[in-house]
């Protein structure tokens, strides 16, 4: 916990020089020994010239068992999530559910209703396909057979601004970066709301490869280029054209070969929604006049209803995958619950009142967005070991550490983006932490375990290095604190990545191998 003696403790460390002073000669042991070690792994060339923040805490005693650079602002990528979650269990709560319903205001005449029908979200990032089938059939069971209206969109429980503030215009059609809605749909039980799964698999040699789209809707187009061959490897692109639904399709996929799926973003998250509870209904026998947008009216009857699992379950893909349309909806939420508005801005006002209860002081960061996408985000490393020695004397810690990723966990609901990582070292199953990766940022922070049993917060955040992402630093910092033994600790025998000078590396811009997996659903 973050006491009041902490000023205290800090001013100490700044005061007095951490290194003991040790006979000539002597190898460094205890603390020594570790910051030793931490800064030989931060020597790394690949390093130069950029910014290394790591904080190591103590939460028992207060102590700072490391430092560098703690309060320095860098982006945090999606370490923001952190700060997303923990604000969402106190504002909402772990119980807290999102509600879709199925409205009207019309009069019903034996199998018609006269009148239209109301689609109204409140931003559930999880709904699926097979969710709006349940509510059409739910209609359908009712009796209704025809409806004398339209179906009506009601996504004002959020405002009208799909993406965030300061996201990369070209990121606009990727599933990472989808338009954030009140009314959502997701292709798989990952729950990246906003976009849909482009599957191709290949039919005979010299012919047009099988394209189709899952689930199935209107709101995107394919164009498909793809041919099927005799022999070779697939080698097929998928890219949405921008603030377009065209999908365009290209490459070679060879007979045999097993289907090769992407995920792309679509260009209207609301539309996306209705379209496939339109064919929902129609599937099930109801007709409808046509569909648009409107505000559902007050006193509307509701017909079906569906609600999402608790804030605690969908915390799991959330953190585990780095989902980061679950953190925009949940700022939105915050926004709308607490401070009356679906807004990023209102929701970043809760979150930030939220943090001054969980040991920051919000007045020293910045954060535009939920999710860490927005290259104005900036935190620093001493702030996010805060929130984490903080959050552990919440009620709600349980569920906020079970949500992390563990380190070399083979089940991607468990390990999530550390699945394959620290595996075989004092780290695995052991590291419970978030990662995070953008161009020119690294970060991880977290909770270990030392060998000699105490348990430690960690934040390692790296900024505006030129190579490809050195993930492999900050798994490093989180290894040798795992193999921390306290006093008898000594240096020598530990792990550092390999050395490569930035400037004789190769992979000097971006490499989908060195992306984190969730940029490339690869976790």
């Amino acid at each position: 916990m973050v006491r009041r003696r902490l000023a205290l403790v800090l001013g100490l460390v700044v005061a007095i020089p951490l290194a003991v002073v040790t006979p000539s000669g002597a190898a460094p042991t205890g603390r020594d020994a570790l910051k030793a070690d931490l800064d030989e792994i931060l020597a790394d060339p690949r390093l130069d010239g950029a910014q290394a923040g790591v904080v190591v805490r103590d939460p028992r005693t207060d102590e700072i068992l490391y430092s560098r650079q703690p309060g320095y602002r860098a982006q945090p990528a999606s370490n923001a999530k952190l700060f997303t979650a923990a604000a969402a269990l106190q504002a909402l709560g772990p119980d807290y559910r999102f509600r879709t319903e199925v409205l009207t205001d019309g009069e019903r005449r034996g199998p018609l209703l006269h009148g239209d029908l109301y689609l109204r979200g409140t931003g559930d990032p999880t709904m699926l396909a097979a969710d709006y089938d349940r509510l059409a059939a739910r209609i359908a069971e009712s009796g209704i057979r025809a409806v004398r209206g339209e179906l009506l969109a009601d996504d004002t429980a959020f405002d009208d601004v799909p993406l965030g503030t300061g996201w990369a215009w070209d990121d606009e059609p990727y599933y990472y970066s989808a338009p954030v809605s009140a009314l959502n749909a997701a292709p798989d039980a990952d729950y990246d709301a906003g976009s849909a799964i482009v599957r191709v698999a290949p039919t005979a040699p010299g012919r047009t490869a099988y394209v189709r789209l899952d689930p199935g809707t209107d709101v995107l187009e394919i164009d498909n280029r793809v041919t099927t061959t005799a022999g070779g490897e697939p080698n097929v692109t998928v890219e949405r054209e921008h603030r377009s639904g065209r999908v365009l399709v290209t490459g070679s996929i060879p007979e045999g070969a097993g289907a090769v799926r992407e995920w792309v973003a679509v260009p209207d998250g609301t539309g996306y929604a209705t379209d496939l509870f339109s064919r929902a209904l129609a599937a099930h026998g109801v007709t409808v006049r046509g569909t648009g947008e409107r505000p559902t009216p007050s006193g509307a009857q509701v017909l079906a209803a569906h609600e999402s699992m608790p804030l605690r379950e969908l915390l799991v893909p959330f953190l585990k995958l780095s989902n980061n349309g679950h953190a925009e909806v949940l700022v939105k939420a915050m926004g709308r619950e607490e401070a009356g508005a679906g807004s990023w801005e209102a929701g970043t006002g809760v979150l930030a009142e939220q943090l001054t209860g969980l040991g920051v002081d919000p007045a020293a960061l910045r954060l535009v967005d939920g999710s860490g996408l927005s290259r104005m985000d900036s935190v620093r490393p001493e702030q996010l070991t805060a929130l984490l020695d903080e959050a552990a004397g919440m009620p709600w810690f349980q569920d906020f550490r079970n949500a992390l990723p563990v380190a070399g966990a083979a089940d991607r609901m468990v390990g999530g983006t550390l699945r394959n990582r620290m595996r075989d070292t004092a780290a695995e199953g052991n590291v419970r932490a978030k990662t995070g990766s953008m161009t020119g940022v690294t970060a991880l922070s977290g909770y270990v375990t030392a060998a000699d049993g105490r348990g430690l917060v960690f934040s390692a955040v790296l900024n505006d290095h030129l190579s490809a992402a050195p993930r492999d630093i900050g798994d490093a910092i989180a290894v040798r604190l795992a193999e921390y033994d306290g006093a008898a600790d000594r240096t020598g025998g530990h792990r550092v990545p390999e050395r490569r000078s930035r400037l004789d590396d190769p992979r000097t811009a971006v490499d989908e191998r060195d992306l984190e997996c969730s940029w490339v659903k690869a976790c």
